[in-house]
């Protein structure tokens, strides 16, 4: 089973940086963005947080929680969240079962090697837990700003 645009999300729970646990039914509520991202500490995924980062409290200001998701361990998740003072959370998938839900595993090329990783992609999710929005194959540049007007304009329209 994976997430389909306009239905609910299946219930989930995982473990996240700060001693929490997250579990989407006890968010609902609030909207949720979800995003994952290949590997902590790299470059791309440096960027990519800090713009989530940098706009958390507009993310907050219309009711939107924001979680991180990578395969990495949590004590990877944990330095990467302190080194780049991340003020959200991010979730370790090691079992990759949040990735199966969200349909993020693809095959991907590296120094042409074929290898299975995570595709950057993001979700929203409404207050009432069905998927509002998804981008896959997400460039960086610009990426938390167009989460961001979507986090707005769903807040408006609800």
């Amino acid at each position: 089973m994976t997430v389909t645009v306009g239905h609910p999300v299946p219930d989930f729970t995982a473990t996240a940086t700060g001693d929490t646990t997250v579990i989407l039914s006890a968010l609902k509520g609030q909207q949720v963005v979800v995003y994952f991202y290949p590997k902590a500490s790299t470059p791309g995924c440096t960027t990519e947080g800090g713009d989530f980062r940098d706009r958390k409290t507009a993310f907050d200001a219309v009711n939107t929680v924001i979680l991180g998701v990578s395969r990495d361990g949590l004590r990877a998740q944990e330095n990467f969240k302190a080194k780049q003072a991340f003020n959200f959370e991010l979730i370790s998938d090691k079992e990759e079962s949040l990735c199966r839900l969200f349909d993020v595993i693809k095959l991907k090329k590296l120094y042409g090697k074929e290898h299975l990783g995570i595709e950057r992609s993001t979700f929203l999710i409404d207050a009432e837990g069905r998927l509002a929005r998804e981008w896959r194959g997400v460039k960086v540049k610009g990426h938390a700003e167009e989460v961001l007007e979507a986090a707005q304009a769903l807040h408006q329209g609800a």
